[in-house]
C-alpha cells in the first residue's frame, strides 16, 4: 500500500510579487545611468583622472545594477543605502551630485518605505482574505 503525497497548492505570483523591489530596482536603474553620465563630467570639467572616473561612475553603476537585480536577498536593500551615501558624496568631485545624490536618497527612501507598507499591508489583506474562505 503506497501513499502519495498530494502536490502542495501553486502559489498565485500576486501574493510573492514585492513592491518595494520593483520600485527600489526602479530608482536604482535609474540611479545607474545618472552614476555612468558623471564619468565624462568628472573627466571634462573635474580634472579627475581617466582611469579613476571610469572606475568611481561606471563601477558605481554597475554596482546600482548589481544590486537591482540582487533585491531578492535584504541585505541588497543595505547595499542600496550605502549607494545612496556614495551618491551623494560624489557630491564632493562633481557639483551636481549635491543636488542629483539627495534627490535619488529621496526617491530610494520612499520606494523603500512606501513599499514595505504596502508589503505589510497586503500581507493582512491575504491573511484576512485566506481566514474567511477557509475550507
Amino acid at each position: 500500500m503506497s501513499t502519495v503525497d498530494p502536490q502542495p497548492a501553486p502559489v498565485d505570483p500576486e501574493r510573492t510579487r514585492s513592491p518595494r523591489r520593483s520600485m527600489c530596482a526602479a530608482v536604482l536603474t535609474l540611479e545607474a545611468i545618472t552614476l555612468a553620465l558623471t564619468t565624462p563630467v568628472m573627466i571634462s570639467l573635474a580634472d579627475v583622472q581617466p582611469s579613476l572616473a571610469l572606475a568611481i561612475g561606471l563601477g558605481l553603476a554597475l554596482l546600482s545594477l548589481l544590486v537591482a537585480g540582487s533585491l531578492r536577498r535584504e541585505q541588497a536593500y543595505l547595499m542600496g543605502h550605502l549607494i545612496q551615501v556614495a551618491a551623494i558624496g560624489l557630491g564632493f568631485v562633481v557639483g551636481f551630485m549635491w543636488v542629483l545624490g539627495p534627490l535619488f536618497a529621496l526617491l530610494w527612501g520612499t520606494a523603500y518605505g512606501l513599499g514595505r507598507k504596502i508589503e505589510r499591508e497586503r500581507a493582512a489583506a491575504w491573511a484576512e482574505y485566506d481566514r474567511r474562505h477557509e475550507s
